[in-house]
């Protein structure tokens, strides 16, 4: 049976991170080998010649999951389109510079768009920017996203910029609003396994608490790996004194933290490729669910959880099932976490608290 294809919008798709992600989606990294797809691609005016050539090299690729659609005559003669015995088909790939348009009937929407903060900004004039940017772009998905539509928000603050969004797009669910800190959940996967010598698909069950920044909290506390003898902790197989509990608490949890930065100092570029598998991978699962017995941290809107205040998005580590997450309850919280966790929840208070003057000026 065929499936219908399902509608995603990845904003600012002609920059670093659009590049890289768009491919993946129209290979089936995000939602399966066998889910037809339909771009729609958005990015600003001065972008639009780059975007035309995005689009450009999706056809050439030549994606089977990119799903054709078919128009009528009419379409077709307005639009200028060749005709054929078969009539009028147009690529599975819409680019455009009008928000509109490329929110219309999106089923999913990957917000990699936004203002970056460059030398000399404060950190008000970048909120203020993206504050303008993410309440046009809800209004936007308000007035034409399809019914029930998921949003990922990537760029930053994208804590902060997934609550604006939730403010003015009142008809989508907040728990239909997230924001990506799978990015740092996959960054803590990696450290790990390098550091223990086990494959990366062994590990488990690490938590990113917080804000997508530098306070954000990497804990694995509760994580675990899969050796030959079962499931082990990960403090139970760190044999090398100077990497005990207590590095995990400190080295382990800066690396993570700084992670983005060592890669632009690096690559004298920010980290697009592991930032668009990382978005597929939160979509992926929010969509066709986790694993029994395993979590991943999504940026979420809080529910009191843990503590934690409600009204904030905030990375908790979650559960999907059937297109819905659901908060981790129970997990033991020490009190070297219980610090970590209030410091990045007291940054998003004052985020929102920013945010929310940039409105009003």
């Amino acid at each position: 049976m065929v499936q219908s294809a399902v509608r995603i919008l990845v904003t600012g798709a002609a920059g670093q991170i659009g590049y890289a992600l768009v491919p993946m989606i129209a290979k089936g990294a995000m939602l399966g080998p066998d889910q037809p797809v339909i771009l729609h691609m958005l990015d600003i005016k001065p972008a639009a010649e780059a975007l035309k050539g995005v689009k450009m090299e999706l056809i050439d690729a030549a994606f089977p999951l990119l799903k054709g659609m078919p128009l009528n005559l009419q379409d077709c003669l307005t639009m200028g389109r060749f005709l054929t015995s078969y009539g009028c088909i147009i690529a599975g790939v819409v680019a455009t510079t009008d928000v509109a348009e490329a929110c219309k009937d999106v089923n999913i929407a990957v917000m990699v768009g936004g203002f970056p903060r460059t030398e000399g900004m404060e950190r008000k004039d970048v909120m203020s920017k993206n504050v303008s940017i993410y309440k046009a772009q809800a209004s936007a998905l308000e007035q034409h996203a399809a019914p029930n539509c998921k949003v990922l928000v990537v760029a930053n603050p994208a804590n902060s910029n997934a609550l604006i969004l939730k403010e003015f797009a009142p008809s989508i669910p907040e728990k239909n609003i997230t924001c990506l800190t799978r990015l740092d959940h996959n960054r803590a996967l990696g450290q790990i396994s390098e550091r223990l010598n086990v494959h990366v698909g062994d590990v488990k069950n690490v938590i990113i608490w917080g804000n997508h920044s530098s306070t954000q909290y990497p804990d694995v506390n509760h994580a675990t790996v899969m050796t030959s003898a079962g499931e082990k902790p990960v403090s139970e197989l760190v044999h090398d004194d100077q990497w005990q509990l207590h590095l995990l608490n400190s080295e382990f949890v800066a690396t993570v933290q700084q992670r983005g930065a060592a890669i632009i100092k690096a690559r004298k570029l920010s980290s697009a490729l592991s930032a668009a598998s990382s978005a597929c991978d939160h979509i992926r699962d929010w969509v066709l669910g986790t694993p029994q017995g395993s979590w991943v941290s999504m940026g979420v809107y809080s529910d009191g959880s843990y503590g934690i205040q409600p009204g904030i998005i905030y990375s908790f580590p979650v559960t999907c099932q059937k297109g819905e997450w659901s908060i981790v309850q129970g997990l033991k919280i020490d009190e070297f976490s219980r610090e970590k966790m209030d410091a990045t929840a007291k940054e998003l208070i004052e985020e929102k608290s920013l945010a929310y003057s940039c409105l009003k000026g």
